[in-house]
């Protein structure tokens, strides 16, 4: 199976903008991630894509891959739609966030290796939530599951409700997932994403993928022990590069 791994990169973000040419010591975001993405096995190729020119000369510059797409796209997903209706050679796509310069490249590789599988057309990782403070945390999606591991909901509320206990019990009394954006598509479903209209939970939530299973679409997870670090402020970038400083990555 061929699979590409696209790394969607904007430059305007009303809480940090030029996020992807933000320097972290030494290498910019948008390196780092793409860097860490061609370590992983089951990508047989990797391009960053983004509606901006210096973002484009910057990824030329330190020898990466890149397509330059439109500017009307709404997310991420759009954008790798786009891509793939360039690149059609293409199996299945990865869409690997462009502010997680630290992702693990097994992490991709789990959802990788979920794709072999045909019956599996979107898939995306979980991860169980051990503190209060990213349970309640709004900017944390959360995810229940069916038995069969497929995505029931999504919210950025603590889900599930826990009645017979109070909140500050509820790690003891349930079992709760926070959601790690990165998914997989089967090409074919991609191109069917790219052209759903925007849905009323999708609207209500702010989460993409709610668009996906109210037009009916299954979503399934991948439950990673690996932990992720998203980069959304200023503030999120120095605790990175404090991170590196001491790993010395």
């Amino acid at each position: 199976m061929k699979i590409l791994g696209i790394i969607p990169a904007r430059y305007a973000s009303s809480r940090f903008p030029g996020k992807p040419l933000a320097d972290i010591w030494g290498k910019s975001m948008i390196q780092r991630v793409y860097e860490q993405a061609k370590k992983a096995k089951t990508l047989s190729d990797v391009v960053v894509a983004t509606d901006d020119t210096r973002i484009e000369t910057h990824v030329l510059a330190f020898g990466g891959n890149v397509i330059r797409t439109a500017a009307t796209h709404e997310s991420g997903t759009d954008r790798c739609a786009e891509v793939i209706s360039l690149t059609p050679d293409f199996d299945a796509v990865i869409n690997i966030q462009g502010d997680e310069p630290l992702i693990n490249p097994e992490q991709i590789d789990l959802l990788g290796r979920k794709l072999t599988s045909e019956d599996v057309l979107i898939a995306t990782l979980i991860k169980r939530i051990r503190s209060q403070e990213e349970l309640h945390n709004s900017n944390t999606p959360k995810v229940v599951c069916g038995l069969n591991g497929q995505a029931i909901y999504f919210s950025r509320q603590a889900i599930p409700h826990v009645r017979t206990a109070e909140e500050s019990k509820w790690l003891e009394n349930g079992t709760f997932y926070k959601h790690i954006g990165i998914y997989g598509y089967q090409t074919a479903t991609l191109k069917q994403l790219g052209a759903l209209h925007p849905t009323p939970l999708e609207q209500t939530e702010c989460l993409e993928q709610l668009r996906w299973l109210e037009h009916g679409y299954t979503i399934h997870t991948v439950e990673t022990n690996l932990e992720t670090q998203a980069v959304d402020t200023p503030g999120d970038l120095e605790k990175i590069i404090q991170h590196i400083q001491k790993s010395g990555l």
